[in-house]
C-alpha cells in the first residue's frame, strides 16, 4: 500500500525518539532534504533555465566550474545556514572554511560536494550531492581548518542524493543505510529502500579504464582477471561499468553489488589520487560499510585515515566485501616484494 510508505521526516523523528535526541539533529537534516530539493528542481529544469554550461570560473580544486556546480553551491549553503544547527561548512567549490553567521550555538559541522559528477550535466545523465555531518569538538573555533579535520570514523552522518530517473536521498547515521525516493506528487521523500545491503560477491567493477597506462600492478592485475571471464583465474565474467559520477556508481553498488575503483596511480599519486576524503570518499566509505560493504584504499580503511587538509585527496577503492579484500591483498603482496 503506497499510503504505509514512511516520509523521511517520520524516519528521522523515529531515530530521534530511539536514541533519545533533542530534535537538533532532525532540524538540520531537513535542511539538507530542502536544499536536495531545490538543487533537483534546478538539474531537473537543465537547459529550458539556462542552468547548462560553463560558470566561466574554477574550484579550489582548479576544475572548470559548471553553472549548476555554482548554483547548488550557493543552494547548499544557503538552505544549510539560515536553521542554525551548524557552527561552520565546508564545500568542495570553496578553498576556505564557511564560517555561519550567527552559528554560535551550531553544534555540528558540514561538509558537503554541492553536486558530484558535474561533467554529466550537459548530456542529462545521473548527478547527485554528497554530504557528511561531524559534531562540533567542544571548545574548537570553526573558523579554523582544524575542527574539520578528524577521521572518517568521527561522522555522525552521511548521505547523498542522486538527480536521475527519480530523486532520491541515502542516508546513515550509523544504524544501517536506508534510501527515500521523492514524490513529486506531495513533495516528501518517503522510504522505498529500507536497510540496503551490499551483496559480498559481484560480477560487475566500474574503474575509469582511460587511465590503464597509469596503473599500479596490483590494479592491473585484477582488472586483467576480471577481463579474462570465465576463462581465466577468477572463473566467471565481469561486466565493467563507468558513469563518471561517484554517487550514480555507489547508488548501483548498493542496489545489486560491485566494486568501484579511483586507485592511486603513476599520475595522480603526487596528489594523494583523485578523490576528496573529507567531500566524498569519507561519507561514501561510511554508507558502503553501513551495508556491509568495505571501503579502503587499496592499503587501508579509508575511515581510518587521519585527515591533513581539507581538500586532500585519497585513492578509492569500495563495494562488495569480497572484491575489495582482494584487491587489498593484492597490494599487501605487491608492496611486500
Amino acid at each position: 500500500m503506497p499510503y504505509s510508505r514512511i516520509t523521511m521526516t517520520h524516519f528521522l523523528l523515529q531515530e530521534q525518539r530511539r536514541k533519545g535526541g533533542s530534535g537538533s539533529f532532525t532540524a538540520l537534516m531537513t535542511d539538507i532534504i530542502f536544499a536536495c530539493k531545490m538543487i533537483a528542481h534546478e538539474v531537473n529544469r537543465g537547459a529550458l533555465a539556462g542552468n547548462h554550461g560553463l560558470a566561466g570560473s574554477e574550484n579550489i580544486q582548479g576544475e572548470d566550474q559548471k553553472k549548476l556546480d555554482v548554483l547548488a553551491n550557493d543552494i547548499f549553503l544557503h538552505m544549510n545556514e539560515l536553521g542554525g544547527n551548524y557552527a561552520g561548512m565546508a564545500s568542495e567549490e570553496l578553498e576556505d572554511i564557511h564560517a555561519v553567521t550567527g552559528g554560535a550555538e551550531g553544534k555540528y559541522l558540514l561538509l558537503f560536494d554541492p553536486l558530484d559528477g558535474s561533467s554529466n550535466i550537459d548530456i542529462n545523465v545521473s548527478v547527485g550531492s554528497i554530504f557528511s555531518i561531524l559534531r562540533l569538538p567542544e571548545g574548537a573555533n570553526t573558523i579554523q581548518e582544524a575542527a574539520f579535520l578528524r577521521k572518517g570514523v568521527e561522522q555522525v552522518a552521511a548521505g547523498y542524493a542522486l538527480y536521475g530517473s527519480s530523486t532520491m536521498m541515502v542516508i546513515t547515521t550509523g544504524n544501517g543505510v536506508n534510501g527515500f525516493t521523492l514524490d513529486n506528487n506531495v513533495g516528501m521523500f518517503m522510504l522505498t529502500h529500507p536497510d540496503m545491503q551490499i551483496p559480498a560477491d559481484t560480477k560487475e567493477f566500474a574503474i575509469n579504464a582511460s587511465r590503464s597506462r597509469f596503473w599500479e600492478p596490483p590494479v592491473k592485475r585484477y582488472i586483467d582477471e576480471c577481463q579474462a571471464g570465465k576463462d581465466g583465474p577468477r572463473g566467471k565474467d565481469f561486466n565493467m561499468r563507468w558513469v563518471a559520477s561517484m554517487v550514480a556508481e555507489v547508488h548501483r553498488i548498493l542496489i545489486r553489488g560491485g566494486v568501484f575503483m579511483y586507485p592511486a596511480d603513476s599520475e595522480n599519486m603526487k596528489k594523494g589520487g583523485k578523490l576528496r576524503l573529507m567531500y566524498e570518499a569519507n561519507p561514501m566509505a561510511f554508507i558502503v560499510e553501513q551495508a556491509g560493504g568495505l571501503a579502503s584504499t587499496g592499503r587501508g580503511r579509508i575511515m581510518d585515515l587521519p585527515p591533513t587538509h581539507l581538500h586532500q585527496r585519497v585513492p578509492v577503492v569500495l563495494g562488495s566485501k569480497n572484491e575489495v579484500e582482494r584487491i587489498d591483498a593484492y597490494h599487501a603482496e605487491f608492496d611486500g616484494k
